[in-house]
């Protein structure tokens, strides 16, 4: 009976949350790799290839949503979920279309990320808030568009939304989510 442990690549800049989300999944007989850049993990794919993944969106100054994209395409059965501290649905829509099975918002733990990992297809009966978005979560989501298509170049971002850079910097530090 020894049959093969699943094997997960963990995308993560943060070594210390990424090397806590090894140890559970190791744990959970997960046989598990670590990349902290896109670099890393194309290094990693030419080694060999993996049944899951899990990436963190932001990645010091690239975007997860590229590793995302280079996993889909070297295994497109590849269970792929992206965990973010920020979160916008601009970036859930395009994490989805290029190839992962789900998003989760951060803290996210192993048991969600697994139970992710699990779900083959969506929930028609998930509850519809139906709550209208408010300004600022609008403003939010458009600036976290904004900055996932300049790769989270801050000043980019800030010259395509019209404003100055550390106006912006001042408006991600109050949303940052931890």
């Amino acid at each position: 009976m020894n049959e093969a442990r699943p094997t997960l690549v963990i995308v993560e800049d943060d070594p210390a949350f990424a090397r806590t989300l090894q140890r559970s999944f190791e744990r959970r007989d997960y046989a598990v790799r670590h990349a902290a850049s896109p670099e890393e993990l194309a290094m990693l794919l030419q080694q060999t290839g993996f049944d899951y993944a899990v990436v963190d969106l932001k990645l010091g100054k690239a975007s997860g949503l590229t590793c995302v994209q280079m996993l889909h395409a070297h295994d497109p059965a590849m269970k792929i979920v992206v965990l973010t501290g920020f979160a916008s649905i601009a970036t859930a829509v395009e994490a989805i279309k290029l190839g992962a099975a789900h998003y989760l918002a951060k803290p996210a733990n192993s048991d969600d990320i697994e139970e992710a990992f699990g779900r083959d297809r969506g929930d028609p009966n998930v509850p519809l808030d139906s709550r209208k978005s408010s300004i600022k979560t609008v403003e939010w989501e458009y600036i976290h568009s904004t900055l996932a298509e300049c790769d989270f170049n801050i000043s980019e971002a800030a010259r395509r939304l019209g404003m100055h850079r550390r106006t912006l910097a001042r408006k991600l530090e109050k949303r940052q989510l931890r």
